[in-house]
C-alpha cells in the first residue's frame, strides 16, 4: 500500500537497499583532528580548552548570555528545575506528548507532573489550554502559584519543542508572569530552531539542550544549559561540577553539588559539530521541503513549522488519519528497511505517572495515535 513513499525516501536518500535510518549522525569536519588533539593533550576528562569553547560556541549561536554544558540532555532538565526553585512536593505544568526525560527529570526533585494539553500545529503545551486550567485550578498567595485542590505550590511550567517546533513561546512566557510560575524550556530536540528570530531556550529562565547521538548535531552523549542571566550560568556552573571552590590544591566545597561535567572528549566532537551546525539546519530544511512537497495533495498529512517558528526539522513528521493506518504504515515501512517511529507514550499512561494530575488532554490523545516520524538524517552529496 505504501510502496511508493518507500521508493520516495529511498529516492531521497540516494539508498536503494539495505535500512535508511531515522536520524544518523553526521560527521564531515574536524571531530577526528579535535579528538586527537584532545587525547594528545590528555585532558580527556571534564577540564580542557574544548569544554569552554564549546560553551562559547553554543551562547554565541543561540544568542544566550551563558551556557554550561552538562553529560546529558536529562541532567541538563534537573539541573534547570532546581536553579528555578523546584523543590520536593511541588508541582511542575508539563505536557503528556514528550520524550520521558521531561517526566523524569522534575521526579528526581520529588515534584509532581500535571500534564496539560498540547496545540495540534505545534505538537508542544498550548497556552489556552494551560490558561484554562489555571482559571480553574490555581490561585495566587503571596505572589506564588497554587493548586486549590492540592494545596501544592505551582513552580514551574516546562514545555518542550516537539522534534524542533517551537511552542507559542510568547504567550506561555506571559502566562508564567502573570500566575508567578518560572518557565523551564525543555528545548533538548530544537538545536537550530528560532522563534520569531530568537533561539528555542533563551525565552525563559533556564532552557535545556540535549546533544545525544540522534540529535541535529552530537557530542555522543551531552547537555546544554542556556541564560539570559549570567549570574544564575555562573551558578549553574558551580553546582554542576560538584559546587567545589575553586582553588590550587584544596578540596572544599561550600554545598551540595552534582557531577554533571561533560567531558573534554565530547566537548571537542561538539565543537567539530558546531562547525556545521547551520549547514546540517539548512540541509534538514531542504529535506523537509522535498517532504512537503511530495505529500501534498495526499491522504497523508506532512507536519510543517508552525507560525512564527524556523525549525530544525529534527525529525520529520507524518500524521496518518487514524491509529489502524499508523499502524499499517509503520509495519510495511520497517519491514522495507525504512525506519519509522511512532510518537512516545504519553506519558500519563505509563505506571510511573498514571495517578499525575491531568487536564483535558484531547490534542496530544489525537496526535498520539497519528504520529509518525519518517527518516531525517542530514544527506549528503
Amino acid at each position: 500500500m505504501y510502496n511508493h513513499i518507500i521508493n520516495f525516501i529511498r529516492e531521497t536518500f540516494h539508498q536503494p537497499e539495505g535500512v535508511v535510518p531515522l536520524h544518523a549522525p553526521c560527521f564531515i569536519g574536524n571531530e577526528k583532528k579535535y579528538l586527537n588533539e584532545c587525547i594528545d593533550s590528555t585532558f580527556v576528562s571534564s577540564v580542557g580548552k574544548f569544554v569552554d569553547r564549546f560553551e562559547e560556541m553554543v551562547a554565541e549561536y543561540t544568542g544566550a548570555k551563558r551556557a554550561v554544558v552538562c553529560v546529558n540532555g536529562t541532567n541538563a532538565l534537573h539541573m534547570a528545575m532546581l536553579l528555578v526553585g523546584v523543590e520536593h512536593g511541588d508541582e511542575v505544568l508539563t505536557q503528556p506528548l514528550t520524550f520521558i526525560a521531561t517526566a523524569n527529570a522534575l521526579s528526581y526533585i520529588g515534584a509532581h507532573a500535571v500534564f496539560l494539553d498540547v496545540d495540534r500545529d505545534t505538537m508542544g503545551l498550548s497556552p489556552a489550554k494551560m490558561r484554562k486550567w489555571l482559571q480553574e485550578n490555581a490561585e495566587i498567595r503571596c505572589s506564588e502559584c497554587f493548586n486549590k485542590t492540592t494545596g501544592r505550590k505551582i513552580k514551574a511550567c516546562v514545555p518542550m519543542h516537539t522534534f524542533g517546533h517551537a511552542v507559542h513561546l510568547e504567550e506561555l512566557a506571559e502566562l508564567c508572569r502573570e500566575y508567578h510560575i518560572e518557565l523551564v524550556e525543555d528545548a533538548a530536540e530544537s538545536m537550530g530552531s528560532f522563534y520569531k528570530g530568537r533561539h528555542t531556550g533563551t525565552f525563559g529562565k533556564v532552557g535545556a539542550v540535549s546533544f545525544n547521538g540522534n540529535k541535529t548535531i552530537t557530542t555522543g552523549g551531552g547537555g546544554m544549559l542556556l541564560f539570559m542571566d549570567e549570574e544564575l550560568g555562573k551558578q549553574a556552573k558551580h553546582l554542576t561540577t560538584q559546587a567545589k571552590v575553586p582553588h590550587r590544591w584544596e578540596f572544599v566545597h561550600d554545598c551540595v553539588g552534582y557531577n554533571y561535567r561533560m567531558p573534554n572528549i565530547n566537548a571537542a566532537l561538539g565543537c567539530a559539530q558546531m562547525e556545521h551546525l547551520q549547514e546540517f539546519v539548512d540541509n534538514k530544511r531542504e529535506l523537509a521541503w522535498k517532504y512537503a512537497t511530495y505529500f501534498e495533495g495526499t491522504d497523508i498529512q506532512f507536519f510543517t513549522e508552525p507560525r512564527d517558528c524556523t525549525s530544525n526539522y529534527w525529525l520529520n513528521v507524518v500524521l496518518l488519519k487514524d491509529k489502524e493506518a499508523r499502524n499499517r504504515f509503520l509495519e510495511e515501512t520497517n519491514d522495507a528497511g525504512i525506519m519509522t517511529r511512532p510518537v512516545w507514550q504519553l506519558m500519563n499512561r505509563l505506571p510511573m505517572f498514571k495517578d499525575c494530575e491531568c487536564g483535558d488532554l484531547s490534542n496530544a490523545e489525537w496526535l498520539e495515535a497519528r504520529i509518525v516520524n519518517i527518516p531525517s538524517s542530514v544527506r549528503l552529496s
